[in-house]
């Protein structure tokens, strides 16, 4: 696969794509600013993104016009209970050569693109869900004993219902552990559906422009990376993802006593570079206590394990991150 090229880009041109981005997407999406903005920084962080909410909220369409906005590569599956691997990452097959040779040649499949809608990933049984684990981990893929290497940027927006749903199937651990964000998307306020009828029951249908191609987006990633982050706020996520194990003395209280497993490492890394760019959204390019509280509940999610007693209070992982965050001092050094 080609290199992709980069384009050099500053702190105020950042602030300008990624306002274009959402002002875009805002066209066809109404209300879910917050949703917005958290799939916005997974896309620049070059993560991946797991949208969970009820049919018809609308997730398939943001992330299509997420792909409308960007010029990149797009590519849908649809997952079934009968998908199978190779539909996802391709097969090889028997092709005749014009010298009556017959030789096999790869035939890509649907998970060779930048930017790859995978909806209602969790309808799909967990063999062919565990298809997607090295693309999204390494970005490559192995068939045949053969690698072959995805074209960058490369990120998974995926759809998933809730598990109380008929016909879904849990998502693995360590598939969810590399979704950057889970995003939690919310049935609209009355207004924002009244605005919602009046956009989508009539002839003319809301489109959105593109504004931005891979170069630009891999040059907002890597000025991401490099903006520096101070020692106490490295600290601080690290105190909030030691909170979070119920084993550790430092643990918040509600995570000791519903919490079965705490949040990874990725954790942290979700929460330093989903607040980097949280700050460059702002304008800022000082990362502070704020931008990490903003991201921690999108990045640590589907990262903490209720146990038993947990789920049988019915408590939601939000809940405990808020108890981690809430027992997590804020101290600067």
């Amino acid at each position: 696969m080609s290199e992709a090229a980069t384009t050099e880009i500053g702190l105020e041109q950042f602030g300008e794509i990624a306002r274009a981005i959402e002002s875009e997407v805002g066209k066809v999406i109404v209300g879910q600013e917050e949703v917005v903005r958290s799939v916005v920084i997974c896309v620049l962080a070059g993560g991946h993104a797991l949208l969970e909410g009820v049919p018809g909220l609308g997730k398939t369409m943001l992330i299509r016009t997420l792909g409308d906005v960007l010029d990149l590569k797009f590519s849908r599956i649809q997952f079934t209970p009968d998908l199978m691997p190779a539909d996802i990452v391709g097969t090889d097959i028997l092709e005749e050569t014009e010298d009556g040779r017959r030789e096999f040649r790869f035939q890509a499949g649907p998970i060779f693109a930048n930017l790859v809608l995978a909806d209602e990933i969790n309808r799909a049984t967990p063999k062919t869900q565990s298809a997607m684990l090295e693309a999204m981990q390494e970005k490559t893929v192995t068939v045949a004993g053969r690698r072959y290497d995805l074209d960058a940027p490369f990120f998974v927006l995926a759809t998933q219902n809730p598990l109380e749903m008929e016909g879904t199937y849990p998502l693995p651990e360590a598939q969810l552990d590399r979704f950057l964000f889970k995003v939690n998307m919310p049935f609209p306020a009355l207004g924002e559906l009244i605005t919602i009828l009046e956009r989508t029951t009539g002839v003319e249908q809301p489109q959105a422009g593109k504004v931005a191609d891979g170069a630009q987006v891999i040059g907002m990633g890597r000025l991401a990376l490099s903006t520096p982050i101070p020692t106490h706020v490295s600290e601080y996520v690290a105190r909030i993802i030691v909170a979070t194990h119920p084993e550790s003395d430092d643990a918040a209280p509600l995570l000791k006593q519903y919490a079965r497993y705490g949040a990874s490492p990725r954790g942290a890394q979700a929460l330093i570079i989903g607040a980097k760019i949280n700050a460059l959204l702002e304008a800022r390019s000082n990362v502070s206590f704020d931008d990490v509280a903003a991201v921690a509940p999108a990045a640590l999610r589907h990262r903490i394990l209720l146990n038993f007693e947990g789920q049988a209070e019915g408590l939601s992982t939000d809940r405990l991150i808020a108890d981690a965050l809430s027992a997590v001092p804020k101290v600067a050094s």
